[in-house]
């Protein structure tokens, strides 16, 4: 495409798009590959910011590396582009730093999962007042078709040509045993089921997780014969089953097998900062009493 043609192409996008005021639309047209379907999914995101009616002004979106990495690129918002698997760290600090914040983290698998396993484990424990969106396509995308933590059982990755043998993670029952507040997964043409766990998500109290069953249409599916992203994308919604509540420890996903959507967490506890708070409070009201000093419950 000539540098005329794509100035072409922008000014029709700028004139056209009706989610403009959530997009940076001097960055269109976006990195993504045809029929990849990272932009659906930010379809619903946006949304879901729309419906949460969550002012923009206070709201922060952090991703790390990736193809889903580039997401917090395009969004209006305050966004950040942390380093590989730092996403929710990087997240953390900003909402420790600005309680009114609601900060959202928006990557890959790779990212959320493989590279930066630890830190979501720790801050679902934590019950941090996040909204994390894990776009899965079962490999590393960007960086190479390697197989990740979430790469079904016999798939072809580069770094599994005769097959993957190693068993990837449930995400939903990761997320919520590690003690998550919400918890859902669709595809990512569920569109509207999609946005609506968006916004349960961004208007949920805490640690709230949504993952997003994405094709991968370069590498994933040429390495495994699976036609284009279009393809898959229509087989993974096509064989999805809704179970709302469903077990938890039935959610794996299998080669090219049915997929169990739905809501499946949604329960109150204490976030992190309330919980600080409160044994803050607890541990000054013991020093006033020692001391003789007045006790205040505000």
């Amino acid at each position: 495409m000539s540098e005329v043609q794509l100035k072409k192409k922008k000014e029709e996008l700028e004139e056209e798009h009706p989610m403009e005021h959530l997009l940076r639309m001097e960055r269109m047209p976006h990195i993504w590959c045809p029929t990849c379907g990272i932009g659906t999914a930010v379809t619903a995101f946006l949304m879901a910011l729309e419906k949460s009616q969550i002012p923009l002004k206070d709201t922060a979106i952090v991703s790390g590396i990736g193809c889903t990495g580039r997401v917090a690129g395009y969004v209006k918002l305050d966004s950040f582009h942390s380093t590989h698997g730092r996403a929710i760290p990087f997240a953390t600090g900003l909402k420790l730093a600005n309680p009114k914040l609601k900060v959202v983290v928006f990557s890959g698998d790779g990212d959320i999962i493989g590279i930066g396993g630890n830190h979501f484990l720790h801050a679902a424990r934590r019950n941090m007042d996040l909204t994390v969106v894990c776009v899965n396509n079962f490999i590393y995308a960007m960086t190479g078709g390697q197989c990740a933590a979430t790469t079904p059982i016999t798939a072809n990755t580069s770094t599994s040509p005769y097959g993957n043998f190693e068993q990837p993670f449930n995400l939903p029952y990761l997320a919520a045993s590690c003690g998550a507040v919400y918890v859902a997964r669709w595809t990512a043409l569920d569109v509207r089921r999609l946005a609506k766990s968006l916004t349960e998500a961004l208007q949920k109290k805490g640690f709230s997780f949504v993952e997003i069953i994405c094709p991968c249409s370069t590498l994933y599916a040429r390495r495994n014969r699976l036609g284009t992203g279009l393809d898959l994308m229509k087989f993974y919604h096509d064989n999805s089953v809704i179970k709302h509540g469903a077990d938890l420890s039935e959610l794996d996903i299998g080669f090219q097998s049915k997929i169990v959507v739905g809501k499946f967490i949604d329960r109150e506890r204490p976030t992190f900062i309330e919980g600080v708070n409160q044994g803050l409070r607890g541990v000054l009201k013991e020093k006033f009493v020692e001391y003789g000093g007045p006790i205040d419950d505000d």
